[in-house]
């Protein structure tokens, strides 16, 4: 269903004919298009891209590893927070 299907070579239309151009008018420019730049990587170029690549990876694993340490311990400083404060509570109580 979702393959392309393709004429067969002997049922695609002829090209289009074009008219002749008079000898008394100049022909028209015709602009072609600009060629793309290709883009070569030397050996020192690519190792340039992944020393850069490994520092991205590295700096972002290193933020989120704090980050998550940050979580951490603000969990487990809360966590201690509210044993102190029960312990504290349930004396009050039993005096």
């Amino acid at each position: 269903m979702f393959t392309p299907k393709y004429p067969t070579p002997d049922t695609a239309p002829p090209p289009a004919q074009t008219a002749p151009v008079p000898a008394t008018s100049s022909p028209t420019p015709v602009a072609t298009a600009p060629a793309r730049p290709v883009v070569q990587l030397t050996p020192g170029a690519v190792v340039i891209v992944a020393a850069g690549g490994t520092a991205v990876v590295l700096v972002v694993g290193a933020v989120l590893v704090s980050m998550l340490l940050a979580v951490a311990i603000t969990a487990m400083s809360v966590a201690v927070c509210a044993v102190v404060l029960r312990s504290l509570l349930n004396n009050q109580k039993g005096h």
